[in-house]
């Protein structure tokens, strides 16, 4: 069985044993087939992705001289030819990669994170955070961290990237619905810190803190994310987060105060 890892340095194991392509192109063909899975992918957007602008003459031969090669290092180093015999078909016009069920971590973790949010809808936020517990250790860092992106590879990290801050939000979320404030502090810290114009992570530090007791602390997070608005862009903060700011002030903060933030 093989198993792909995205999520964070491209790895590829089958059974145990690892068997990654070394050659950088190499890499970034498979990268691109990963990203578009059990999905024919042209021979075009292959070379798009490896030789953005102008391909050279050789570019198709070039990749499926890639192609070859990493057929072959996903069987030990035998080809099997490019029939239906391994993984990587070859198509009239490109290449389809066969991803299998439970084989793919962006593909577990995108299930994972859809799974949490149906049961915060259905006002299971304990299931919610078991969900997306599991899902959490997957993430391993931004897709394909050690491959080069080309345009292909670069919209689809930003969209794995969009989902790994929403299934954040939703932990949050179902953190908060369980009376957890005192837990989420340390982690909304780092999340505030990696992301300070992010009203929704401020707001919610802001909330956990001052259920904390911690006034002084929430009313800190607040003033800065002001000044680095109105220094960087120009902007005061968005109309729920001034309310929130006037809630902590007069000590009328609650879990439902989250409806006020930004997201």
């Amino acid at each position: 069985m093989l198993t792909w890892h995205t999520l964070g340095p491209l790895r590829v194991s089958s059974d145990g044993r690892d068997v990654t392509p070394t050659a950088p192109k190499v890499r970034q063909v498979l990268a691109v087939l990963l990203a578009r899975r059990n999905s024919v992918v042209p021979l075009s957007v292959l070379t798009a992705e490896l030789w953005p602008g102008q391909p050279p003459r050789s570019a198709i031969p070039t990749v499926q001289t890639y192609a070859y090669q990493l057929r072959k290092a996903l069987h030990g180093g035998e080809d099997p030819g490019p029939g239906e015999g391994g993984p990587l078909a070859t198509r009239a016009h490109g290449y389809l990669l066969r991803v299998g069920p439970g084989e793919c971590d962006a593909e577990e973790f995108t299930l994972l994170t859809e799974q949490a949010r149906a049961a915060l809808a259905d006002g299971d936020p304990a299931g919610a955070v078991v969900l997306l517990d599991r899902a959490r250790p997957l993430w391993e860092g931004p897709p394909f961290a050690d491959v080069v992106h080309g345009t292909a590879l670069h919209g689809y990290t930003l969209r794995l990237e969009e989902l790994h801050l929403q299934a954040e939000e939703l932990r949050i979320t179902a953190g908060f619905r369980l009376g957890r404030h005192r837990e989420l502090v340390a982690g909304l810290k780092e999340l505030a810190c990696a992301h300070p114009l992010h009203e929704w992570f401020q707001g919610t530090l802001i909330i956990a803190l001052e259920r904390c007791g911690r006034r002084s602390e929430a009313l800190a997070v607040y003033q800065r994310l002001r000044a680095q608005l109105r220094d960087e862009l120009g902007l005061d903060p968005s109309p729920g987060l001034q309310r929130l700011r006037q809630h902590v002030l007069t000590d009328a903060v609650s879990t439902a105060d989250l409806d006020l933030l930004p997201g």
